[in-house]
């Protein structure tokens, strides 16, 4: 498979997980710049597989590589995410998915960085325990646990809120 077939085929999920990750447009556009680059530059070494998980793999060391440069910096909160709302939907039914969505943003922005990376592999692309823990680069326990600790902190913060 080609790169440009790559980039057509899954460059909004790959940006989709990265501005989840990063919280910011700018930053996730650049770090989406940044997978494909690596993805074309090794792509010759790729093995045949799951090219999606690769490179979700690829978008996750690019995330982790620049959080690691940004670490001393302060991170300004946006309040930005790309969605595609099925238009059959009524629009007070789009905006209460909005502000739900928007909701859950919040939340997740305020669990530890690894959980909130399962939850995204998971919950929002749908991937299976094995493929995000082979993305996360962790066995499928610590996956797992990963999973169930950060959504034991979203459901502890959404009840705490609810009161």
């Amino acid at each position: 498979m080609k790169l440009g077939e790559l980039y057509n085929l899954y460059f909004q999920d790959i940006y989709r997980f990265l501005v989840s990750l990063s919280r910011d447009p700018y930053t996730a556009e650049d770090l989406v710049q940044e997978t494909f680059y690596r993805a074309y530059v090794y792509l010759e070494n790729y093995k045949s597989g799951n090219v999606k998980s690769w490179l979700f793999t690829v978008a996750r060391n690019v995330f982790i590589d620049h959080y690691r440069k940004q670490r001393r910096e302060v991170v300004t909160e946006q309040s930005f995410f790309t969605r595609v709302f099925d238009r059959k939907l009524a629009i007070e039914d789009q905006i209460l998915i909005s502000e739900e969505v928007d909701y859950l943003l919040k939340l997740l922005g305020e669990i530890p960085p690894e959980q909130r990376m399962a939850i995204i592999l998971r919950d929002f692309h749908d991937f299976s325990y094995e493929e995000a823990s082979e993305i996360m680069e962790v066995s499928l326990a610590n996956f797992k646990v990963l999973l169930y600790r950060g959504r034991q902190r979203i459901r502890k913060r959404r009840n705490e809120q609810d009161d």
